[in-house]
């Protein structure tokens, strides 16, 4: 069995932030385990984000955020739990120090993957958590 079989994942970058190569990697990753990836790109809102989860009926939102970004997320935990999205869980990826990793989290993202985490990690994160798992 594929590990990600049956499960949808939006990735993008949120804002201004212009590292597509961490998400790039990340979605060739999913692809490659067998989840069915949106990518998003650059430039996106949390609006834009939220609209296009609920548009793909998507079981995980990933984030890469390699700037500073945080208030964002912060907007797009905002419009999550507004949409009723609570059941889709929210990973962020990229260079985000501790105190910003306490505060995601704390605002309900599910997990914080920094630069160099193994992708057989991310996909057994994913894998066992998306919304249709």
């Amino acid at each position: 069995m594929i590990k990600g079989r049956g499960i949808k994942v939006i990735v993008s970058m949120i804002g201004l932030d212009s590292h597509t190569t961490g998400a790039e990697v990340v979605a060739t990753l999913l692809r490659d385990a067998g989840f069915e990836v949106v990518y998003l790109g650059t430039n996106q809102t949390p609006a834009m984000i939220v609209n296009a989860a609920l548009e793909e009926d998507a079981d995980v939102i990933g984030i890469s955020s390699h700037a500073s970004n945080f208030t964002l997320i912060e907007e797009l935990m905002r419009l999550v739990e507004k949409q009723g999205l609570t059941d889709v869980p929210v990973v962020c990826g990229g260079n985000i120090p501790p105190k910003q990793i306490e505060k995601l989290l704390g605002l309900g993202v599910a997990k914080i993957f920094l630069p160099g985490s193994p992708g057989d990690a991310i996909v057994e994160y994913l894998a066992g958590r998306g919304r249709r798992r």
